[in-house]
């Protein structure tokens, strides 16, 4: 097991929930905490909820840096609209996000990988960062030549996921345009994510 799979599941036993939903949690047979005192139950406080919340949303993204999450934050603060709502349309234009959504790869952590190691094309040219923002009428493609890496290959056959409908794929082209961003109540999160106490946390 790989030292990033290894930090995956730990985010799952700390958190105590399967956050990608995937059948191989630890979570499944053990839905406590990892270590010595993982077993004890408290009751949170606000702002052991708040922090939770905010732990389980950036941990989702591949446990993305709290000086990019904080980032997302300051920038769904600004302008008109619902801070939680356009905080979540932000994170799901990440690159790496919508490849995990349209099915080219089976784990966000392994959607990071594959675009830093040069495998996708955004409208023709190759992007290699995981961050890359995704627009309305984006066409993102597997490179020929990767199309038939054992990777990409168990990720179209799985069944663990569906694509979301605000991407339109052909997995047989292993090709997609992002039709448009989504809503919190679009995503198919496999755990109840909770952006409003996100935003709470960061404006305390």
């Amino acid at each position: 097991m790989t030292k990033r799979v290894k930090s995956k599941y730990k985010i799952n036993r700390r958190l105590g929930v399967n956050l990608w939903g995937r059948p191989k949690s630890p979570v499944n047979t053990r839905d406590y905490g990892p270590g010595q005192h993982g077993q004890r139950r408290r009751k949170p406080s606000d702002f052991g909820l708040q922090l939770a919340a905010k732990q389980k949303l950036k941990g989702y993204y591949a446990n993305i840096t709290e000086k990019q999450f904080r980032k997302y934050y300051h920038e769904a603060q600004g302008g008109k609209g619902d801070t939680s709502e356009k905080l979540i349309g932000l994170l799901e234009r990440r690159l790496d996000a919508v490849i995990y959504r349209m099915k080219f790869v089976p784990t966000v952590f392994a959607a990071r990988q594959f675009i830093n190691h040069g495998h996708i094309k955004v409208n023709g040219k190759k992007v290699n960062i995981p961050s890359y923002r995704v627009r309305e009428g984006d066409v993102i493609e597997v490179r020929e030549k990767s199309r038939q890496l054992p990777l990409v290959l168990l990720a179209i056959e799985s069944t663990e996921r569906d694509v979301p409908d605000y991407m339109d794929v052909n997995l047989n082209k292993l090709q997609g345009t992002f039709v448009r961003v989504p809503k919190h109540e679009d995503v198919p999160y496999p755990v109840q994510m909770e952006p409003n106490l996100v935003i709470e946390f960061y404006s305390r």
